[in-house]
């Protein structure tokens, strides 16, 4: 990705994005933290409402929206597409003039371990803390970015415990395997359907307002279906779930590619030629 303000000396540009919309808390929370610390120039391109469970789609066949928003010390924008098209256009110079140095996605509610979003309880001061508690690590990344040392196509998933001020201390941890288990029920109204990330819950310090659209029964001759969290399957062991567990704050590397787990390819090299032997292309 090419990168001027490092090498040039300013102050290094960060753009923040999420998926849970541009007014989420903890975005918010984030911009205002890097704003205060006034050794960044920061950036903000979200979505305008909120997107999860969406993050890789991408919007194709019609023009995004693109909206200004005010927020104090940042240059801002709401995009009417997924994440994936807000993190797109803001390293793309077609809405900013140059590319940022660092993208920052979150802050998030509740734990992003293992393959899967969990349980957690967060209250909204918490996401200021999980910001500030990040600036040691953000700040270390753009030292190995302006040094050119930064490993290509690997990216950091930060989890902060809910006890943010207690917490243990930083630890690398590698992606577990825990994952959950969704299924189905019917549902009588569109409000009942409510946020697929059922399994989280936040304190707020205001009554959140009814939406009227929400409140709709289901036609009688459709039938309204909520997906529901049937089991959470979680793998021991040093893990980033675990770590959070016990109260850590968990560092974990990504690579932007998932490939196939070893055992899977083995598996996978002795099936293909039994399978072409079986089925041969001649039948079909």
């Amino acid at each position: 990705m090419e990168n001027n303000n490092l090498v040039a000396g300013d102050r290094p540009t960060l753009m923040v994005t999420n998926d849970d919309g541009i007014d989420a808390p903890g975005l918010r929370a984030l911009v205002n933290v890097l704003v205060s610390t006034k050794r960044f120039n920061v950036l903000v391109c979200a979505p305008d409402s909120e997107k999860s469970a969406v993050s890789h789609s991408i919007t194709w066949r019609n023009a995004l929206s693109v909206k200004p928003v005010d927020i104090s010390g940042a240059t801002a924008f709401a995009v009417s597409g997924t994440p994936a098209d807000c993190t797109s256009l803001g390293i793309s110079k077609a809405l900013f003039p140059s590319v940022p140095d660092l993208v920052i996605s979150g802050v998030n509610m509740g734990d992003n371990c293992g393959y899967h979003m969990v349980r957690g309880k967060s209250h909204v001061n918490d996401f200021t803390l999980a910001a500030r508690a990040c600036l040691p690590i953000i700040s270390g990344i753009l030292a190995e970015i302006k040094m050119k040392h930064y490993p290509q196509n690997c990216f950091l998933n930060i989890d902060v415990p809910t006890n943010v001020v207690n917490h243990k201390g930083y630890h690398l941890t590698r992606q577990g395997k825990s994952f959950i288990k969704m299924g189905w029920r019917q549902v009588t109204s569109e409000r009942e359907g409510g946020n697929i990330l059922s399994t989280m819950t936040m304190e707020t310090n205001s009554t959140e307002s009814t939406d009227a659209s929400a409140l709709r029964n289901a036609p009688p001759d459709h039938l309204l279906l909520k997906r529901r969290v049937t089991r959470i399957l979680v793998e021991n062991g040093d893990t980033d779930y675990c770590s959070l567990q016990e109260g850590y704050i968990t560092v974990t590397p990504l690579g932007g590619l998932s490939p196939a787990e070893p055992d899977a390819v083995s598996f996978f090299q002795n099936w293909l030629p039994s399978v072409v032997d079986h089925y041969p292309s001649s039948a079909l």
